[in-house]
């Protein structure tokens, strides 16, 4: 099967392709590397010791992206190219909205007009909002908080609507919770640019000397120990999850959402605690105001993954810190080492 993979330089992009290639897919990815680096996927082609086809094209660009469609017999497309921070959406609305939302508008245009009518989406657990009572199952009632979360929710809703007006489409919608770790072979993993937004690069950041203490939003949750509780999953599984909702589309007509986590909840302390045990790496902290729209616990309800995808989370919580402490050892300066 030949997959187009939009966004595959990017840390859930990269680890996929892994998988992708060593079930040995025909693989073309594009990307525009603003949120990832070319030496990615250089390292993806050392780690299988397989070759794809690269194009540096923005899903903005309806004329490039034509080109590929033209030139490659591609029979489904995992879709996971957007711009990704929660926080920089509030700041930037239009960018958000424009680039998430117009560029997956031209890529579903594309994948209709050449008869491509197999996706896997990458959308996330923010669809489901603040009032909803973990553990999160997919048909609850959907709410965003922020730019960033409305695109996904807004992309969802564009792919139902898709699929009402032609039942041809098998459409997966993979809700992810919370990807942390990296490749084993420490090779490749989360490279964010700047300051990081997630919790286990600035921990691996700490941890290695960039950055001098995490700051931790909250302690006054109503959870065992003050701190927010999440559903972290090793990005290996959450890859591995792809390839199975993949071979989904090519069984069963339809869409579904489905969630992508581990079905249990850690807060930020037992991360850290995990990160520090499994790596014997200290981890300075201090407590800060909660950030507003920030829940106290939000974990996924995973059955309807094992039933549809026979597909469930591997990965233990110590595997994911002491993964993504040797990417980050192995490379203190991400894809830029080389």
């Amino acid at each position: 099967m030949t997959v187009l993979v939009t966004g595959g330089a990017g840390y859930i992009g990269s680890h996929t392709l892994i998988e992708l290639l060593d079930a040995s897919m025909d693989v073309v990815v594009v990307d525009n590397y603003i949120n990832s680096k070319p030496e990615a996927l250089n390292r993806v082609k050392g780690i299988t010791g397989k070759d794809f086809t690269f194009y540096e094209v923005d899903l903005l660009d309806e004329e490039g992206l034509e080109k590929v469609f033209k030139k490659h017999d591609i029979e489904a497309v995992i879709h996971f190219a957007g711009l990704k921070a929660v926080g920089e959406s509030v700041a930037l609305p239009l960018a958000y909205y424009h680039n998430n939302i117009t560029g997956s508008l031209i890529l579903f245009k594309l994948m209709d007009k050449y008869n491509v009518k197999k996706l896997v989406f990458s959308s996330s657990a923010t669809v489901y909002g603040l009032n909803n009572v973990s553990p999160l199952v997919e048909d609850l009632p959907l709410s965003t908080t922020n730019p960033y979360g409305t695109t996904k929710w807004m992309i969802e809703k564009i792919l139902q609507d898709i699929y009402q007006a032609d039942s041809t489409w098998q459409i997966v919608l993979l809700r992810y919770f919370n990807p942390i770790g990296a490749h084993e072979s420490g090779l490749i993993g989360e490279d964010p640019n700047g300051v990081p937004n997630n919790l286990m690069p600035y921990v691996t950041q700490v941890g290695i000397g960039k950055r001098n203490q995490l700051g931790i939003f909250g302690n006054d949750y109503d959870t065992p120990d003050g701190t927010g509780v999440r559903d972290y999953i090793h990005v290996v599984d959450l890859a591995k999850g792809h390839l199975s909702a993949l071979t989904y589309t090519t069984k069963q007509e339809g869409i579904e959402a489905i969630n992508l986590g581990t079905g249990k909840g850690h807060s930020v302390l037992e991360v850290i605690k995990t990160f520090e045990k499994a790596n014997n790496v200290k981890i300075p902290y201090t407590f800060q105001e909660r950030r507003p729209g920030d829940i106290g616990t939000c974990y996924a309800d995973v059955s309807k993954a094992k039933k549809l995808l026979s597909w469930e989370a591997k990965r233990s919580l110590e595997d994911m810190c002491r993964d993504a402490w040797h990417w980050q050892s192995t490379c203190p300066e991400g894809y830029l080492n080389d």
